[in-house]
């Protein structure tokens, strides 16, 4: 039986959409599986203390400029095409987020993060806009009335809460986030290193 690795995501981070692509073809070979744990990255930014990397070192040019060689490797890598920066970033994703659990109710979990990473990092679409997000989920062929409505349900929100503080309390800072029973690797670059500790 393949590995599960727990992959903590946020469609906010575009290292998560380059993980989200690679991953097809990793779980192709037979030896790992993903699970996908949504987490609200701005609320671990805030229990944490920690800040979005362009905050960070948005004014060191060349680290700026060696992060943008380091994604065209990894697209390379993995043979990941189609990404474009949205122009509206940075997006919040709290309506997002929230709708990816409540997809998870709705059985439609994989269309919908497919659906929410195109829109965000192919298409450029301001997903923090409401009509803009249901518009998206209805182009995909999603039940955006339902989607919609379970959104506001007390319990889905809880339940993004519930997952983002148990990834902080497991030591996570920000994402992509990788666990292997308790072993946490964190960013895109790191992937190739729990997949190999997996099939191992």
């Amino acid at each position: 039986m393949p590995r599960e690795i727990e992959f903590l995501y946020d469609f906010g981070g575009p290292n998560s959409w380059f993980v989200h692509r690679a991953i097809p073809a990793i779980e192709a070979q037979g030896k790992v599986r993903f699970r996908y744990v949504p987490v609200l990255l701005g609320g671990i930014f805030k229990a944490t203390g920690n800040s979005p990397p362009m905050m960070s070192y948005g004014h060191v040019a060349s680290k700026v400029a060696y992060d943008r060689l380091e994604m065209e490797r990894f697209m390379d890598r993995h043979g990941v095409t189609g990404f474009q920066f949205n122009p509206h970033f940075p997006v919040n994703t709290l309506l997002a987020m929230r709708g990816a659990v409540a997809a998870e109710q709705l059985g439609c979990g994989p269309a919908y993060r497919e659906t929410m990473y195109s829109a965000l990092w192919q298409d450029g679409l301001k997903l923090d806009d409401p009509q803009v997000w249901a518009g998206a989920v209805a182009a995909a062929g999603l039940d955006a009335s339902a989607l919609g409505e379970l959104v506001q349900d007390d319990a889905v929100k809880a339940a993004l809460v519930a997952s983002t503080e148990s990834a902080v309390a497991r030591g996570a800072f920000g994402v992509p986030t990788f666990f292997l029973g308790d072993a946490m690797w964190f960013g895109k670059d790191r992937l190739r290193d729990v997949v190999e500790a997996a099939s191992a």
